[in-house]
């Protein structure tokens, strides 16, 4: 008999379980079905800080969440809608979580008393009554995998490994995703190895048979397309995205991608993607460590290529003084920190934006930077490219603000067409009588980009303070005083896009500002509280320094004005230093974003303060 099929609007799905069951890759294929269908969606992966954790405990759990809906989605949802735990381990560690009535689906095999004794049960959640509220199914996803696979050649610990894929088969059959795409995807990546593509293709399939014939699921779901501006998409993390960005950015300026780099949770697939894009020009270098990582990328720039380097909050402290020569040579370097939590090692796999400060003023001596922040996952293409526009026309080192969050989730992005994107072409200094390599740019302040090898130009480059003009060391009071002053001029005079206020009737008194990943969830806040007729404003800052030049009206023009932050107030902390505006902090350093339901209760507190 043919099941009914029940249409959704939206669904927010969790997979979780141990880090070898493979929750990231079922999570991931998921959400590249999703996205061919066309629905909108955002994903929040969760990784465990302990790199191989005692199986089937706690802090060994990683997860993935997937949000898709037929419109437009701004978060990856604040309660699932389904979980899938693959043990009691990755139930206990997430059914505090999990909306009332929800839809759960274990692997019962793994409720064993020695597993459940590892996470601190005393009876069976199964059994004892305490899943009452929830749609629980006890699926054998263990057992009916390993019988699946019984005629193969396998160990049963072999065929076990295959229990991921049985269990994405049976919610591509539940959400009616698909199948095509993930076979392909097990052919192009276990080709090689027979048992291994047999046996995962066949528990794919499995999975998908049982929600079909079990009495067990006795409906399945259907969400449609989100009507989206025409155009071709794709699905892409914010790490990927950054490395198109700067492929892109290469291309438009005619120079060479060099990227110095040390391996760091969570940018190191930055470093990765663009090591497969040789073709493109692109040179990357894994150094020993940050200090080298971050000196080959400014050895680049002098050389007359885009130099970067990709880090986290640690590898910043490492590469400080580096960026200091970057002041002082006035070259142009891109610092992309993917922020995690701190302080020292702190949670090298969970978000934060704990870098802001750092990133403005981590340096000794007067050393300002241009400091810019994507605002979501796709937003990192934009930011890249925005970012080399920066560095090459004001010759000056720029902090990208990216975060764990915004690295690892995706989104669906409309891919530019090549004559859309800037024109960042570059010129060098010629050959010329009384070369001056400090005469600036009467506009942009920019010295000039002189290229060693290039006949009368030859100039001194060093960490010592340069003479105005010729680049001579100096040590005369007022020639440091002129220096440090005129580099603090040219990053304050970066030209920068008018921070963009929505607020449809302006007649809000309170604003909702952020800055970085927290523009998904206060989105997400504001179309919650404009339905409950609340009169709220929102803006998001993507350029911190230098601020907008009409921040300071657009914070005069609201009594009341909102903060969130995944720190203590840090960027607060700024906007009250430059703009006597008693601004109200909303933070939370939990390794996780803000969902919609915080920032909703933290807003309507303030609005009835």
């Amino acid at each position: 008999m043919t099941k009914p099929v029940v249409s959704l609007d939206q669904v927010t799905i969790r997979f979780a379980g141990d880090s070898g069951d493979g929750m990231q890759l079922t999570g991931d294929r998921f959400t590249m079905d999703t996205a061919s269908l066309g629905n909108d969606l955002s994903t929040l992966p969760n990784y465990p800080a302990e790199i191989r954790a005692p199986q089937g405990t706690i802090p060994g759990i990683s997860s993935f969440q997937l949000h898709f809906a037929d419109h437009h989605v701004q978060t990856p949802g604040d309660e699932p809608d389904v979980l899938v735990a693959m043990n009691p381990a990755a139930l206990k560690a997430n059914i505090k979580e999990i909306r009332r009535g929800a839809t759960i689906i274990v692997d019962k095999d793994e409720f064993t008393t020695r597993n459940l004794t590892k996470v601190g049960y005393e009876t069976n959640p199964l059994e004892d009554g305490s899943l009452d509220s929830y749609k629980v199914h006890a699926v054998g996803l263990t057992s009916l995998t390993v019988a699946a696979l019984s005629e193969l050649s396998l160990t049963r610990k072999e065929a076990e490994r295959s229990k991921n894929m049985f269990a994405l088969g049976l919610l591509t059959w539940m959400y009616h995703r698909p199948t095509e795409s993930t076979e392909n995807f097990l052919k192009a990546k276990f080709g090689k190895k027979p048992e291994i593509l047999a046996a995962n293709l066949l528990a794919y399939k499995t999975g998908w048979n049982y929600g079909e014939t079990t009495e067990d699921f006795a409906v399945s779901y259907e969400i449609a397309k989100a009507h989206m501006p025409a155009g071709k998409y794709r699905n892409i993390s914010g790490n990927t995205a950054m490395a198109y960005g700067l492929i892109a950015a290469s291309q438009r300026s005619g120079l060479k991608l060099f990227l110095g780099s040390y391996p760091i949770t969570p940018a190191s697939d930055i470093l990765h993607e663009l090591s497969k894009h040789k073709k493109f020009g692109v040179i990357t270098f894994q150094a020993e460590d940050e200090i080298a990582a971050i000196g080959s990328a400014l050895g680049a720039s002098y050389g007359g290529a885009l130099g970067i380097t990709t880090t986290s909050g640690p590898g910043v402290a490492l590469k400080s003084e580096m960026i200091g020569l970057g002041v002082m040579l006035e070259l142009p370097l891109i610092i992309i920190d993917v922020q995690r939590g701190g302080p020292s090692t702190g949670l090298p796999t969970k978000t934060e934006q704990s870098d802001l400060l750092q990133a403005m003023y981590g340096r000794n001596g007067e050393s300002p930077v241009a400091v810019i922040a994507p605002s979501h996952a796709s937003d990192c293409f934009a930011i890249a490219l925005e970012a080399a526009r920066i560095a090459t026309t004001y010759r000056v080192p720029v902090f990208i603000l990216s975060d764990g969050y915004i690295a690892n989730g995706s989104e669906p992005w409309m891919i530019p067409s090549v004559d859309s994107l800037p024109d960042l072409h570059v010129e060098f200094a010629q050959t010329q009588e009384d070369f001056m390599p400090y005469l600036r740019d009467p506009k942009t302040l920019a010295r000039p980009w002189a290229i060693p090898g290039t006949k009368g130009i030859e100039h001194r480059i060093g960490g010592l303070e340069k003479a105005d003009k010729t680049g001579a060391i100096s040590y005369e009071p007022a020639n440091h005083d002129l220096m440090v002053r005129a580099r603090a001029a040219k990053v304050a005079g970066i030209e920068v896009p008018d921070l963009l206020v929505d607020d449809p009737d302006g007649d809000a008194t309170v604003l909702i500002l952020g800055w970085g990943s927290t523009y998904g969830p206060i989105a997400s806040a504001i179309e919650s509280l404009r339905a409950n007729g609340e009169k709220v404003a929102q803006a998001h800052l993507r350029y911190i320094n230098p601020f907008p030049k009409n921040l300071g009206a657009v914070l005069e023009k609201y009594s009341k004005v909102l903060v969130p932050e995944m720190n203590l107030g840090q960027l607060a902390m700024l906007l009250r230093s430059q703009f006597l505006k008693d601004v109200i902090p909303c933070n939370q350093v939990r390794g996780l974003p803000f969902t919609t339901q915080e920032l909703v209760d933290s807003t309507m507190a303030v609005i009835h303060a």
